[in-house]
Order: structure tokens, then C-alpha cells, then sequence
């Protein structure tokens, strides 16, 4: 211990003083590890592995300076004292150790030994994990200072965890194993991620190789599995990682002399993202993969925008039609990355985004067969890249971006890594925050147009240096080539490379739940995203309603999470329901009226809430519809009879102590306001709400989340759907006020206490929900 501290004073160090120790079961014994940690002591425990091998477990733990003499005593009551029972002083804490050592590399290494480099002098990126200890930024600070003396190059941005703070660094096993006496505040090592540009950089037999390492552990795809419909440059099935999930009769063109190959790239690109996601993540793993869709191409932009005659509308019309004539019966979610060059609909609908809502809403097919539609937000302005992050808020979201119906997908980033490393090169956005390539819907505030984008998925980086900013391959994502025999990898990136990840996430939602609706599995994505800290951090400028509303216009939901989607937390409950109502009624030549409310009961645990107390819980309640488009209305005013939207939806949660008859009566009122076009005012009741009525009721998919004491969310006991205008309504030469509408209906509710299970209270409900109807 003194040669190590002294070795650390030596070195600058000022603070933090002390060992690693490792210790050894006996083979076939398990440590009784929790004993070794010694809270007044601070001696810490920093990691556990075990080795099935030779079934010997290992624990590595932290020693202050001076503290060393806690073990020593422990040591000593063993040998010289007994129990009542006459059994040595701490038998169940050492007779299972086998040995105590100085801990070295092994000690701290927590990954796959796979995920070892070939040679211990090869430099590779590794994440270091840092234990919190009494002050988790000091920890940091003085881990920079002995990385700086060791040389070691190290991220400038961290992950910061309750317990742990992440951080890359570039070095060798060897100068890491040489300097562990050093690395006395390291937790566990592992190895960072790869980037795209390791891949890149392979020559095209080390890459035929990776790919069929990988192929040897796929699986999955058959040809009656949903369907992903690329709406792009075309796709080049060819590709050894593409060719098992999409052939020839997949392949389409919205005209002949275009062909149906993808000259460009991109849509191949977006195939192998829609497929594996990032391919530096199965690429770098070891297990299995399942994949649970295939791969349709509809090419609807030629190599070059050229002289456009036909109207994009169409074009979109026509390209959802061709693959649905040839195989009618498939399930399939659309995907379209294909956006206007610029931003000056401002959230007005254009003839592109109403065909993408005729298309979602099938209205043109007496709505019998709704779809799904991705639609990426468009991309930022690279001229405005300097003035990141403001330039995002200011840079619109692209057409058809606005479509009512779709899923528009933004971007954000997790890509921090840089390699190599060049001096004087650091990334733009940091980890968790928007992408540098993100659009936005900021400049539609105070207008009724929906809140886009709906969710961000990762969509890469931007590097910038003393000379510009640019793209970089290590901060972009890995996909498929489009020119297999030359290059087998190729990158992509920004809201295209998103929204294929949100198609896979909706593809693998519809297949896991294939009996779900568009609507429903529209409302599962959005209703899985929460943003990130760093998005809250950088983007929500205080707690009013306004500023969640302009987080939503610029983060949109957040980063959905496959997990959540599929109800895997298991501190959470969700309610799913799929209903239609008839929103109006028209009786002789009157006018038309709402006709249909539904009150669904919260079938919450009351007691278990009630025993929560005043623990914050969340609901979350997302709900999703699609309506027909009327476009042209903002040349003849945006109220009265001049709709876009055939209808609306709206939400509303009981009070506490309201009953079924206070709660309609409620309703009715609102609904009536809106009817007459009268603002919302807010009253106590919606002061929990983060986005409010006002914010929320915008487009055909509204989400917002409650927030209080558990005990006040006990007494909310209904959900309440109703109906608010739309053309149907007002154009009564239309005929359409008897028509139903489907929607559907997502209600959680979480908390961070473990103790009360919510799925034993009650279990998961999805269900056509008996609704109470009015």
C-alpha cells in the first residue's frame, strides 16, 4: 500500500489515495461479497466476475490509504475469536478466499475476453468506469490529471451515472497494465464501441469476412414477415447482407426508364439500417440475431433531381400502390426519407404531406386499410452548422414532414468518439443531445400545426476543427454498400439513417403484435421515447407548459426504446386500447353535433398507489388517430368551417372525486368551448400535466405526461375520449358526419419504487377496452 500511494503522490496526485485489491474464491465457493465492502471504511467494491471455467469468482475492491488495517482486523478476529457456537469470527466472509492480490489488468477487465485486442500493444479506444465515491466530478478531474501524466488520450465528454462516470480512452493493455498502481480510481474496463470507420476502413476480403461471421448467426425474415417499404433511390439487392430479405419481386419503380437499381446508394443504405440497425453493433457482437422483417423498394427519385413534372404527392401515392398490387396480403410499414429541399411550409400542409395523411388514413379506400408511414424531418442547413444548436430551432422541418398522420422522425446523437484522434478535432454535439442535422418545428409555435418531430433516433455527428465542420465516418452509422463488389460497407447518416431505425422499431413492434393497428403501433413508438438529460439540459428552459411544448417541437418525445414498446419494464403498468367511436350526428337538416364521448376506466392498483404515498409517479398517456386531410385551409382561415383535419380527438383524465356523471358533464363542457373556438383556460387539475391541453391537442397523435404524489394519482379513476370539429362536421354537403373512426389508446403509469410491483397488482391490459359510451 505506502509504495503505491507513494508511486501516486509521486505523480501529482492529491487526493484519492489508495489499492485495488483482488480477491479469489475457492473453486466451486461464492465470495460473500457484500461483506467486503466497508461503508465507514470506504472501502468500496468496484466489480464481481466469475469464471465457469474453473467456477472461481473474483471480486476487485478498493482500499483508502490506512484503511488497509480494517481487513487486517477482520483477519485477526479470525484467528483469535469465536461465535457462541464456537465458530471462528467471520467464517462466511473468509473461508471462501482462496487468495488476496494486488488487483492487475484482469482485475478491472469486465468485458467479453473476446473483446480483447490480438496484442497487448495494440492501441485501441476502451471505457474506463469511474466509481462516484464522495465527489464524482473530483473523481473525474483527477483521473484526467493522471490520464494527461500517463498519456493516455481521453474523451472530453463523459457519461455521468449515479454510481459510475464513463469515459474513452485511447491506449495499450500493455501501458494499462503497467499503470495500474496509477488507475486507482477505475472501476472496470471494458472495450469502447466500435465506430463505422474501423469497418470502413477494412479492405473488401476483411469485410466479406466480418459480414459472414455475421450471416453465420442470423436468422429470421421469412417471406410472411412484415414488410419494410423503402420509399427511396431504389435498393441493390445483391448485397450478401441484404439478398436473404429482399429479392427481385420486391423491387419496384414509380417509372420504367428510372429503373428500379439504386444508383446513389442511399436506399441501399437505408436497407441494411432497416434491417440491423447500426451495423457496428451486430458486427461487433458475439450472439445471436433475429431479424423480424424483410425488404421492399419503391424508387421514387432517380439519381439526379432533375426537371420534376409529376407532383411529389402522386408520386408518393403511386409508390404506396405498386408493392400493395402485387402482394396485397402483406403487412408492411411505409418509409420515406425523401424530403423537399427546403423549409417554407412552416407546418402549412402541401399537396405532399395531405397525400402522405390520404394514404395513412385510406381515405381513398373508405379508410378499411389504414397505414403505416415514417417520414424523415428533413435535414438542417449546412451552412448554419456553425451557429449548432440554434441553427436546429430555426431550420424547419421539410416536407412532407408535417403530414399529420405520419411518424416524423428527427435526429439525435450518442456518437462521440473520434477515430483516430487528431489534434485539435472534437465533435459538435454532445453526447445524448441533438444532432447537428436535426430540423425542427420551433418556428411553428403559437400555430395550430402539429408538434414534429414525433421522436429523434440516432442520426450521427459532426467534427469541427480550427477550419469548418464536417462529417466524419467514426461519427456516422455503418450500413450497407450499395456497390458490393467493390465495397461491402458504406456509411449513412441525419434524419434519413433515423428514420430507417424508427421503420425497424415499428417493424419489430407490428411483428412481435401483428394483430396491433397502424394507429397502435404508431402510438407504442412514441409513447417508449423519453428524452435524454443532456436534450432536458440544453433544450427545456423551465417548467411552464410552453417550454415542454418547445422541447417536444424540437426533441420531439424523445429517444423511443424497444424494451419499453413491448412492456418489458417492470416498473411500469400500460393499458392499451384500440376503440372507434362515431365523433358527429346529423339530425334532418340541422346542423351536426359531437354524438359519441367514451370514458375508459384506469384500472390502477389503489392501494398500492395509496401506499406509495407522496413518491412521485408518472402517467403517461399518448393517444393516436388518423384523419383525413382538407388541404387549402389556410387561405380561407384555419376556424369555423375551414378544417384540415375531418376530426379531432381529444383526452381527458377525471378528477380526484369526480364520478361518471360529473366527469361528462365536464366534457361536455369543453367540448362545446371548442366547438365555439373559445381558448383553454388552465385550471389546478391540468397544473401536473407537462404539456398541458393547450399544447397537447395538436395534429392526430397527442401525448402528455402527469406527474405528482401516487396517492393523488389513486383517485383518478377514468379517461375520457371525445370528439372536437373537423370537416366532416362543418361541410355537411361532404355526407361524412355518421362515419366512424378508430383510435388508440396508450395509459402507463411508472415509479422508481421496486417494493410494489404494479403487474402483480394488476397485469398488463390489451384489450378492446369496454368503454363506457355516452
Amino acid at each position: 500500500m505506502a509504495q503505491a500511494v507513494q508511486l501516486q503522490r509521486s505523480e501529482g496526485q492529491q487526493d484519492g489515495f489508495g489499492l485495488q485489491l483482488e480477491f479469489v474464491s475457492e473453486p466451486g465457493f461464492e465470495l460473500a461479497f457484500e461483506g467486503l465492502a466497508r461503508g465507514q471504511q470506504q472501502i468500496e467494491l468496484l466489480n464481481l466476475r466469475y469464471d465457469g471455467a474453473t467456477q472461481t469468482h473474483f471480486a476487485t475492491v478498493f482500499v483508502p490509504d490506512g484503511k488497509l488495517s480494517a481487513f487486517e482486523a477482520l483477519v485477526t478476529q479470525y484467528l483469535r475469536a469465536t461465535t457462541s457456537k464456537g465458530i471462528p469470527r467471520n467464517t462466511p466472509l473468509l473461508n471462501p478466499i482462496l487468495e488476496i492480490r494486488t488487483a492487475t489488468f484482469s482485475a478491472l477487465w469486465t468485458d467479453s475476453s473476446d473483446a480483447l485486442p490480438s496484442s497487448p500493444d495494440e492501441p485501441i479506444w476502451w471505457e474506463f468506469w469511474l466509481p462516484a465515491r464522495d465527489n464524482q466530478a473530483a473523481v473525474l478531474q483527477r483521473f484526467r490529471t493522471i490520464a494527461e501524466v500517463l498519456e493516455f488520450q481521453i474523451s472530453s465528454e463523459a457519461l455521468i451515472f449515479p454510481e459510475r462516470t464513463v469515459v474513452n480512452v485511447y491506449g495499450t493493455q500493455e501501458a494499462i497494465s503497467a499503470s495500474m498502481a496509477l488507475l486507482n480510481e477505475v472501476a472496470e474496463i471494458r472495450r469502447a464501441k466500435e465506430t463505422a470507420e474501423f469497418f470502413d476502413a477494412l479492405s473488401p476480403g476483411e469485410q466479406r469476412e466480418w459480414i459472414d461471421e455475421l450471416l453465420g448467426r442470423t436468422s429470421g425474415g421469412d417471406d410472411d414477415s412484415v414488410r419494410i417499404c423503402l420509399i427511396d433511390t431504389g435498393v441493390n439487392p445483391g448485397h450478401p447482407l441484404l439478398s436473404n430479405y429482399i429479392g427481385m419481386a420486391d423491387l419496384h419503380t414509380v417509372d420504367v426508364d428510372w429503373g428500379v437499381q439504386d444508383d446513389v446508394g442511399h436506399g441501399t443504405g437505408l436497407a441494411g439500417v432497416a434491417l440491423y440497425g447500426d451495423l457496428v453493433d451486430p458486427l461487433s457482437a458475439h450472439g445471436p440475431v433475429s431479424i423480424s422483417h424483410r425488404i421492399e423498394s419503391v424508387k421514387l427519385l432517380p439519381a439526379a433531381r432533375g426537371d420534376q413534372r409529376e407532383s411529389y404527392g402522386a408520386l408518393t401515392m403511386n409508390a404506396v400502390a405498386r408493392p400493395e398490387i402485387t402482394q396485397p396480403d402483406k403487412q408492411r410499414v411505409f418509409s420515406m426519407a425523401i424530403t423537399s429541399l427546403d423549409d417554407r411550409d412552416r407546418g402549412r400542409p402541401s399537396a405532399w404531406s395531405s397525400a402522405v395523411d390520404l394514404l395513412t388514413s385510406d381515405a381513398l379506400g373508405g379508410r378499411s386499410q389504414p397505414r403505416l408511414m415514417i417520414v424523415s424531418a428533413g435535414n438542417a442547413n449546412t451552412e448554419h452548422y456553425v451557429r449548432y444548436p440554434f441553427s436546429n430551432q430555426t431550420d424547419g422541418i421539410h416536407d412532407p414532414g408535417q403530414s399529420w398522420n405520419a411518424i416524423c422522425v428527427g435526429a439525435y446523437t450518442q456518437k462521440v468518439t473520434l477515430d483516430p484522434v487528431v489534434a485539435g478535432e472534437s465533435v459538435l454535439a454532445a453526447n445524448g443531445s441533438l444532432s447537428p442535422y436535426s430540423t425542427t418545428s420551433c418556428t411553428w409555435t403559437r400555430t395550430p400545426w402539429p408538434l414534429k418531430p414525433d421522436v429523434v433516433f440516432e442520426g450521427g455527428n459532426l467534427v469541427c476543427d480550427a477550419y469548418g465542420i464536417f462529417s466524419h465516418t467514426s461519427l456516422s452509422l455503418l450500413t450497407t454498400s450499395h456497390l458490393p463488389e467493390s465495397r461491402l460497407f458504406s456509411t449513412t447518416w441525419a434524419t434519413s439513417a433515423a428514420s430507417a431505425l424508427a421503420s425497424r422499431m415499428a417493424a419489430q413492434i407490428a411483428s412481435a403484435y401483428p394483430e396491433l393497428w397502424p394507429e397502435t403501433v404508431r402510438a407504442l413508438v412514441v409513447h417508449s421515447a423519453e428524452w435524454t438529460e443532456r436534450m432536458k439540459a440544453e433544450f427545456l428552459e423551465g417548467e411552464a407548459k410552453s417550454d415542454y411544448e418547445k422541447l417536444v417541437r424540437t426533441c420531439g418525445f424523445g429517444v423511443p426504446d424497444i424494451g419499453r414498446a413491448l412492456w418489458s419494464a417492470s416498473n411500469s403498468l400500460t393499458l392499451v386500447v384500440e376503440d372507434s367511436l362515431r365523433p358527429f350526428t346529423r339530425q334532418g337538416s340541422k346542423p351536426a353535433t359531437a354524438r359519441d364521448m367514451h370514458l375508459h376506466l384506469l384500472p390502477w392498483p389503489q392501494q398500492e398507489l395509496l401506499h406509495l404515498g407522496n413518491e412521485e409517479v408518472e402517467m403517461r398517456v399518448t393517444l393516436s388517430y388518423f384523419v383525413e386531410p382538407n388541404p387549402g385551409v389556410a387561405q380561407r382561415g384555419l376556424k369555423g368551417r375551414y378544417r384540415y383535419e375531418s376530426h379531432g380527438l381529444r383526452f381527458e383524465v377525471s378528477r380526484s372525486g369526480e364520478d361518471a356523471t360529473l366527469f361528462r358533464q365536464r366534457i361536455n363542457k369543453r367540448a362545446r368551448e371548442e366547438d365555439d373556438d373559445a381558448p383553454y383556460l388552465s385550471s389546478a387539475s391540468d397544473s401536473r400535466w407537462l404539456v398541458g391541453t393547450r399544447g397537447r391537442h395538436k395534429g392526430s397523435l397527442h401525448s402528455d405526461i402527469w406527474r405528482g404524489p401516487a396517492s393523488d394519482l389513486a383517485g383518478l379513476g377514468m379517461i375520457g375520449i371525445y370528439p372536437a370539429p373537423g370537416w366532416w362536421k362543418t361541410l355537411v354537403k361532404q355526407k361524412r358526419y355518421n362515419d366512424d373512426v378508430r383510435y388508440s389508446l396508450v395509459v402507463s403509469i411508472k415509479t422508481q419504487q421496486t417494493e410494489v410491483d404494479l403487474y402483480n397488482a394488476v397485469g398488463v391490459a390489451i384489450t378492446n377496452a369496454t368503454a363506457i359510451v355516452i
